[in-house]
């Protein structure tokens, strides 16, 4: 069984630690708060900002997964936490000897900066212009220049338990969707997250980056339409354009998930439908 770390040990962390402990892996959970009780998963305390506290990792670590967040919206957190902090753990992890066979970098689809719903897969451009793309395109760059055999996941949308936006916009009446052409979204559930990382671990020979999204990067409102109709509510009304694409986050493409197919990963929630199902079915 493997030694594993897995650094920024949050939403998809704690889902992730819970399942490889237990299969019998002897895992770490390390992030700058104390870590929910969670059984098989051997809490650190530790900040990526002040290097002295990285002194006290686990030995002859198999594995480190590298799931970190900002801790704010602007750009100085964005580089902590992905170049900076990403950078101070492996230089940390080289100091004290440690080999590990392969650490995994999650990074995100907002590397692309495609915008008219153009198909994307792990070849097409990366040329962000918003800073939160840049800077994780530059950690993606941070862990390929590094020491170790680096794996890089592109994630969609998380979404899953407590994240439920769309369902408490479309229950509540407030669903809105934007005027005009077509806009694409590109989502994964929390648990093929941890899946998906688990899956890429164990893989003898992985390719450098995959995109980590489910099969049907469906038009927003198409979502929109089918969370209202499973809720009962009423059907997603047109938002002003102005107040819409004002909001963070929004973008206009198609991922390709094919890579990730052909390795071999088999989703639990292959689209929105049966994982907004599955959240809707808990809520009542």
């Amino acid at each position: 069984m493997a030694k594993i770390l897995i650094v920024g040990c949050g939403y998809v962390g704690c889902v992730l630690g819970a399942q490889l402990a237990a299969e019998g892996h002897r895992v770490w959970g390390m992030r700058r708060r104390p870590l929910p009780r969670i059984t098989g998963l051997i809490p650190i305390e530790a900040d990526l900002a002040i290097p002295s506290s990285l002194q006290g990792l686990p030995p002859d670590l198999d594995i480190v997964f590298y799931l970190v967040s900002p801790s704010g919206a602007d750009d100085a957190f964005y580089r902590a936490a992905y170049v900076d902090g990403l950078r101070t753990l492996l230089e940390a992890l080289e100091k004290q000897g440690q080999r590990p066979s392969r650490v995994l970098f999650v990074s995100s689809t907002a590397v692309y900066v495609q915008q008219g719903g153009e198909w994307v897969d792990e070849t097409s451009r990366t040329e962000p212009t918003h800073f939160s793309g840049q800077r994780l395109l530059e950690g993606e760059q941070v862990l390929f220049d590094g020491p170790f055999p680096g794996v890089v996941v592109r994630f969609g949308g998380i979404y899953g338990p407590r994240r439920i936006q769309i369902i408490d916009r479309a229950r509540s009446g407030r669903a809105e969707y934007a005027p005009g052409p077509p806009r694409y979204t590109n989502r994964i559930h929390r648990d093929d997250c941890a899946g998906v990382l688990r899956h890429l671990m164990n893989l003898s020979d992985p390719a450098r980056v995959y995109l980590g999204v489910d099969t049907d990067p469906a038009q927003e409102l198409d979502v929109l339409r089918w969370v209202s109709a499973a809720l009962g509510a009423p059907p997603p009304r047109k938002g002003s354009a102005e107040k819409i694409a004002s909001q963070p986050g929004r973008g206009n493409k198609r991922c390709r998930n094919d890579r990730l197919l052909e390795s071999g990963y088999e989703f639990r929630y292959p689209t929105f439908r049966e994982g907004y199902r599955d959240l809707i079915a808990g809520i009542y």
